[in-house]
């Protein structure tokens, strides 16, 4: 029942000034009762002194008996109930309503006899030894002409005035009670009355401290608990549109974190990797076991943790180019470390960026920049030194002459060609260019035997047989005609130039499963295996050797599969060394040309 602080003190405060009010007033009855009791006992026995005082003064002036007297006594205090005494002037007890006068002691010494001495009357408050009890004593003095012949003392007891007292504290106390009892039943009902609502709203407000939003005060008090009530529930729906802003922006953010190409990384003082995001768990394969591990046991590497001590003591940030053996294959990344605070201590995100393929294009540009540059230097060279020789000619041989004359030709066709390809490549790459590009339906067949007409000569110089098979049902391709007769010209001079003597280069079309297949095959050099992935690249050289066999610049291949791919199709290779090559394209199969 008194759980509640509040109903406690509440209850306690009401019923502590119910107390306090009660008892002052108490106190404050029963000493104006007692007070006035005894002022009016004392007025009483003042007047009934001085009217006896006035009755008595002749029997006292003269020598009236002692008999006589104490009958005078004993009829006066029968008829006003008091205690009379006459004394003389010297204290001693002439006569007593109560007591023979002979029986009693002399008075002088008392209080209230000393008292008349001084004054028209005095007053004392004593136990009396003869009658057990405290009686109140009123002594006025008796004069004639001036000189005091005696006292006058008049007494009463004190035991109504104290019964009468006891009666009225114990009703007192008895009311102080049941005022208590009524108090503290009143201060429950109104501490409940109160306390309720705040119980409510403290019921109301736990339930949205532990994340029920939705929860709102209904307090209908009309007080400042239902203003207050109506202010929590206007923080309570402003908080949780911003919680609802922050979950929706935070969502973004991890959906954004989780799916960027970049692998994020969380690494806290120690080096340990608290937390990764998608990539990065896939990319590292940071499984849940590897969480909370230094990056030597998660990756492999110290790298990271020596960064990122190295951040955190700058607290600037800092990128390092940071390669990895990852599945077998080297990788290389630009990592971006920058403090990072969380909770108490800051921590070091880290992003890595994959620039393995931009290093390794890189690398192939400057190889492919290098070899241009010979390809071209190798003609140049040529054209230069004949020229030269023919310069200092007196042309009188001019069978040799025309030989030198046939090898400049001959080198400067090689970098016409390389020059071709190099503009080819360059428009291509260029979207307008390829927009412009017109196509058109086309035999497959006429392409084939264009190109058995256009390189007769080629095959024929270097002995080789070439075999075409064509489909007899039609084999009609979408395509821009010109460009797609040289890709397929491209590809059978690769096969004429890898093959050598008295080998066979066979071009074949056919119609299969709603698709038009073109193979070109040879029974030349090949290629190796490791370098089969890699021909079609724009910038991929092959083996040396094999280059430098044919002259190639490692332009034409990657011509050949962007123009494939830009006409919808699909090419592939299969190579066996010193067994031959075959190329295999694929395109959509046009029912009606």
């Amino acid at each position: 029942m008194l759980k509640s602080k509040i109903r406690r003190r509440f209850v306690f405060s009401f019923v502590l000034l119910s107390v306090l009010l009660l008892s002052f007033l108490g106190i404050y009855l029963l000493q104006f009762f007692a007070t006035e009791n005894m002022e009016k006992e004392k007025l009483n026995l003042i007047t009934n002194a001085q009217i006896i005082e006035i009755t008595l003064a002749e029997q006292l002036s003269s020598t009236v008996s002692a008999t006589e007297l104490n009958r005078k006594i004993h009829e006066i205090s029968k008829a006003t109930t008091l205690r009379i005494t006459m004394l003389d002037n010297a204290g001693t007890v002439l006569a007593d309503s109560s007591e023979p006068a002979d029986t009693l002691d002399n008075h002088l010494m008392r209080p209230e006899i000393q008292g008349a001495f001084q004054g028209p009357y005095s007053t004392a408050i004593r136990h009396s030894d003869t009658l057990h009890e405290n009686m109140l004593y009123v002594a006025v003095p008796v004069y004639k002409n001036g000189v005091l012949i005696g006292i006058v003392r008049t007494s009463s007891s004190l035991t109504p005035i104290e019964n009468s007292y006891l009666y009225i504290k114990k009703a007192i106390l008895l009311g102080l009670l049941i005022a208590i009892l009524l108090a503290t039943l009143v201060g429950f009902i109104l501490a409940n009355r109160q306390i309720r609502p705040i119980l409510q709203m403290t019921k109301d407000a736990l339930a949205i401290t532990n994340g029920n939003l939705k929860r709102r005060l209904h307090i209908h008090t009309g007080d400042e608990l239902e203003i207050l009530a109506r202010t929590i529930n206007k923080l309570t729906s402003h908080l949780a549109k911003r919680i609802r802003t922050s979950e929706a922006e935070a969502h973004k953010q991890a959906l954004i974190l989780e799916n960027m190409d970049n692998g994020v990384i969380l690494i806290d003082p120690q080096g340990r990797i608290m937390t990764a995001n998608r990539q990065a768990r896939e990319l590292f394969r940071l499984t849940p076991a590897l969480l909370g591990k230094n990056s030597i046991n998660a990756i492999g590497s110290t790298v990271l943790s020596k960064t990122a001590q190295e951040v955190l003591t700058t607290n600037t940030s800092k990128s390092i180019i940071f390669p990895l053996i990852i599945n077998q294959t080297k990788k290389t990344f630009s990592v971006f470390f920058a403090p990072f605070p969380n909770e108490k201590e800051l921590h070091v995100l880290s992003v890595f960026h994959d620039i393995s393929l931009l290093q390794e294009l890189s690398i192939r540009q400057t190889e492919f920049v290098a070899n241009a540059a010979h390809e071209i230097a190798t003609p140049l060279t040529s054209i230069s030194g004949f020229a030269e020789t023919l310069l200092d000619d007196d042309f009188s041989d001019p069978k040799q002459s025309k030989a030198f004359i046939a090898i400049i030709y001959k080198e400067a066709q090689r970098m016409n060609r390389l020059t071709k390809d190099l503009l080819q490549l360059a428009k291509l790459d260029s979207a307008e260019y390829r927009q412009q590009i017109q196509v058109s339906l086309f035999s497959c067949k006429e392409i084939l035997m264009t190109v058995q007409t256009k390189l007769q000569k080629q095959i024929e110089d270097k002995q080789q047989t070439l075999q075409l098979f064509l489909p007899n049902e039609p084999a009609v391709i979408s395509a821009n005609k010109d460009l797609f007769l040289q890709l397929i010209i491209n590809l059978t001079e690769n096969a004429i130039k890898y093959t050598p003597a008295q080998g066979t280069i066979t071009l074949s079309c056919q119609v299969k499963e709603n698709k038009t297949l073109l193979f070109i095959k040879d029974n030349g050099i090949g290629i190796e295996a490791t370098d089969l992935p890699f021909i079609f690249e724009r910038f991929y050289r092959a083996d040396k050797a094999r280059t430098r066999t044919g002259g190639g610049s490692g332009i034409g291949l990657s011509l050949v599969h962007f123009l494939v791919t830009l006409f919808g199709g699909k090419i592939t290779v299969e190579s066996k060394p010193q067994q031959g090559t075959t190329f295999l394209l694929e395109f959509p199969h046009i029912t009606s040309k």
